[in-house]
């Protein structure tokens, strides 16, 4: 990948998409949940129904039994809150599974429009603003998904790392505690094998949703950090203008005038396009992570008298985890909205009063039309931003102070 930049006009265009989502393919394609195409092969879709078919098992075995735990076992509330923290994990990463899966075919023509717009951008400089972005965009998927996955796997394994002593009638029994707790009249776990296998079931659930929020992030990062690159390309060619018309006169600046607004309706529709399939899924996990952030700092509270340094370190990651997706999210939703209000100031900071009369009055449409946003939102309430990302943390440790004055 590192020999792409010097040799940039020759490059294989489906190589270099490929690699700016081969993270994603690393996440995706385990769980089923890598868009088929009509030219994937017959066991390509076969092993996706099967790998759709399990991980949908796993985590349905995990999740119905502690909802009954919650709602049904004779337990104290502290162990039932205890519980919540996990089910709501698997719940917001279930809802992203289901939604990637449900938009997996305008997934595709997301990745389609990237390798069009590799194809149409010709001049080296051009791409190789375009490969900078490309390699972002590949950083906040890699590290999404190295803390999310690791912070995933080192609460589970701290939770069930020890041992716990149980007494029934005149015997004693020695068993490892479920990260998520099951109805224990549906399913008895203290014993020996049931209590290896839920806890081999409840790691598999667990990587499962995991990975469908960290898809979930990393497509949202790399899909903006594509829409910049373009857009940052569009900034290079109206900088330009000017120079185009005192070298190649005024028919080439009125070509590549077209050009511009083609290419800038091309980038909006390609962030409206993101922003339909991020919205619904945005929202779950700016309601989930919040949450679970409040209950991370809560479980880390109750923990901390007895000092149990693999728990509290395992919170403190996963509350990591959680803050970084939701950063991811503001971060784009921020950067794209400056990216698009952008280019009205660009268009105007140019010496368009030395352009044709006609041709400059043509450069108002174009602030126009930047002057119209799209925002990446959540839901379609929640414009997201650094500002959100501020509201989120201040609402968490609201929730906290609320859940430890009750409890």
């Amino acid at each position: 990948m590192m020999n792409l930049k010097h040799d940039l006009r020759n490059v294989d265009f489906k190589h270099i998409n490929n690699y700016s989502l081969q993270i994603n393919q690393w996440c995706l394609k385990p769980i089923g949940a890598w868009p088929i195409t009509s030219t994937s092969s017959t066991l390509e879709k076969i092993a996706a129904i099967v790998l759709i078919i399990f991980c949908s098992l796993t985590i349905a075995i995990v999740t119905v039994p502690c909802i009954l735990y919650i709602i049904l076992e004779n337990q104290t509330i502290i162990a039932k809150i205890g519980a919540f923290g996990p089910l709501f994990h698997r719940i917001m990463g279930s809802i992203s599974y289901w939604t990637l899966l449900k938009r997996s075919h305008d997934i595709h023509n997301c990745i389609q429009h990237m390798e069009i717009d590799w194809q149409l951008i010709q001049r080296i400089g051009d791409r190789e603003t375009m490969l900078q972005y490309v390699k972002f965009g590949r950083f906040l998927a890699g590290i999404s998904a190295a803390i999310t996955q690791g912070g995933q796997l080192l609460f589970g394994t701290a939770r069930a790392i020890k041992t716990t002593t149980i007494m029934v009638g005149n015997e004693t029994f020695k068993t490892r505690p479920m990260t998520c707790p099951t109805y224990s009249k549906i399913l008895d776990t203290r014993f020996s094998p049931i209590n290896e296998i839920m806890l081999t079931i409840q790691f598999v659930s667990a990587f499962v949703v995991s990975s469908a929020i960290v898809s979930v992030c990393s497509l949202a990062g790399v899909f903006a950090m594509h829409a910049c690159g373009q857009l940052n390309v569009l900034y290079a060619w109206l900088n330009e203008l000017v120079i185009d018309y005192e070298e190649k006169g005024n028919q080439s600046v009125e070509q590549k005038l077209a050009a511009i607004v083609e290419h800038h309706l091309r980038a909006l529709s390609f962030i409206a396009r993101v922003e339909s399939i991020m919205h619904k899924v945005c929202l779950v996990i700016l309601m989930g992570c919040t949450l679970n952030m409040c209950l991370l700092g809560y479980y880390s509270i109750m923990n901390w008298g007895a000092f149990d340094a693999a728990k509290i370190l395992s919170y403190i990651t996963l509350y990591t985890s959680m803050g970084f997706n939701i950063f991811i999210f503001c971060y784009i939703g921020e950067i794209l909205t400056e990216q698009c209000k952008n280019v009205g100031n660009v268009v105007y900071m140019i010496n368009w009063y030395q352009l044709p009369h006609r041709t400059a009055l043509c450069l108002i449409l174009i602030i126009m039309q930047s002057s119209n946003v799209i925002k990446i939102t959540a839901g379609k309430l929640v414009h997201l931003s650094i500002a959100t990302f501020g509201d989120v943390i201040k609402t968490s440790m609201a929730y906290l102070n609320i859940l430890r004055t009750m409890t």
